[in-house]
């Protein structure tokens, strides 16, 4: 169980570093539940590493979508409300989640945040392309930390990326339910193409969620911020194009499944593995175990790795020193990667910056 000082410092950082200036619903909130003992020991049934700003809201957000008529729900944009932050809500907050502080509990303590934001395709979508490139041929995609299996169908998506001058580049299928958008600086992209061939689609998660079970689907929703409506609809157009055609899903450690959930891939066919926002939940030995492990399994076949995290959790254990990516600037989150390993030795490739949930790119 997290203690009550790391709840609150959680939270608080949730505040100060991730929904600030994106999020005044949960900045607010976040500030005013760092400080609220009551309040912030509803987080302390977590495990440290999941113990985290987005679970708290997650779990709160859940509770609320079971009661839809209550006047709290009238905050939530994305159960339909039309309020902004202002002087009640807190209190109405606090409350709402004091008289539920069992079940409050009980979900911090068996869930676990799993942001299956499909906007993040469109920074890992570049990646995986110069990848399907170099292996001259369709890829088998390895999500580790796939939650619902979103991004594993990034191949399906339209993208849009567009810079400063207003200036295009479209990539993806032209005929698509779902387009993704994502602003762009740095250096030009390389030609993206129209069509990405994808052979076998696998995840890999301590808990898959199944997306044909509504109440799993709910938690998704739960865990998109409740003032961000426009990313609960492209949760569910996602959802409802994956159920044509759903990948394999693994429930398993990151580590110890790693080799079984690959070969689910076929042999012949070249493996991508790609994380996003995943590695932040393992402890930091783990993280050098999966690093580890996906090296040994680069020994017994073609494997890239695609990996979007934060450099601290991922690239600083392969190229060190980076001082540069060490702090985040406020909303940019991810160092964009790609791996290959040659006679045991991996060749790193750092490729750009990402937004937190897949809404900027700079392109190194």
């Amino acid at each position: 169980m997290a203690s009550l000082e790391l709840a609150r410092k959680r939270l608080r950082r949730f505040a100060e570093d991730e929904a600030a200036g994106v999020s005044p619903l949960y900045d607010l909130l976040a500030r005013k539940a760092a400080e609220d003992d009551e309040v912030a020991a509803l987080l302390t049934p977590a495990p440290d590493e999941f113990a985290m700003g987005t679970l708290f809201f997650a779990a709160a957000q859940r509770l609320v979508q079971a009661e839809p008529w209550i006047e709290l729900a009238n905050y939530y944009l994305t159960m339909g409300g039309s309020y902004g932050p202002d002087d009640r809500v807190w209190p109405l907050f606090r409350e709402f989640l004091l008289e539920r502080a069992e079940k409050m509990c009980e979900l911090v303590a068996t869930r676990t945040t799993q942001t299956n934001e499909v906007r993040r395709a469109a920074t890992l979508f570049p990646a995986v392309a110069l990848v399907a490139k170099e292996a001259r041929g369709p890829v088998g995609l390895l999500e580790v930390g796939t939650s619902g299996g979103l991004l594993l169908g990034l191949d399906r998506y339209g993208f849009r990326y567009q810079n400063g001058e207003g200036e295009q580049v479209n990539a993806g299928p032209v005929k698509t339910p779902l387009v993704l958008t994502c602003d762009v600086t740095g250096r030009p992209l390389p030609r993206l193409p129209k069509k990405l061939t994808v052979a076998a689609r696998v995840g890999l998660d301590r808990r898959p969620i199944d997306l044909g079970d509504e109440d799993e689907l709910a938690w998704l929703e739960a865990c998109v911020w409740a003032d961000q409506p426009e990313r609960s609809r492209r949760l569910r157009v996602a959802a409802e194009m994956q159920r044509k055609d759903p990948p394999t899903l693994i429930a398993g450690d990151a580590v110890d499944t790693l080799a079984e959930a690959a070969a689910r891939v076929p042999a012949d066919v070249p493996l991508v593995v790609i994380n996003s926002n995943a590695l932040v939940y393992l402890p930091e030995p783990r993280r050098q175990e999966y690093v580890a492990a996906l090296a040994a399994l680069a020994g017994s076949r073609p494997l890239w790795w695609v990996s979007q995290e934060h450099y601290l959790v991922a690239m600083t254990y392969l190229v060190p020193g980076r001082t540069e990516f060490e702090d985040s600037v406020r909303d940019v989150r991810g160092v964009l990667a790609i791996v290959r390993w040659e006679s045991g030795r991996p060749d790193v490739r750092l490729l750009g910056r990402t937004g937190a949930h897949g809404q900027t790119l700079t392109w190194f």
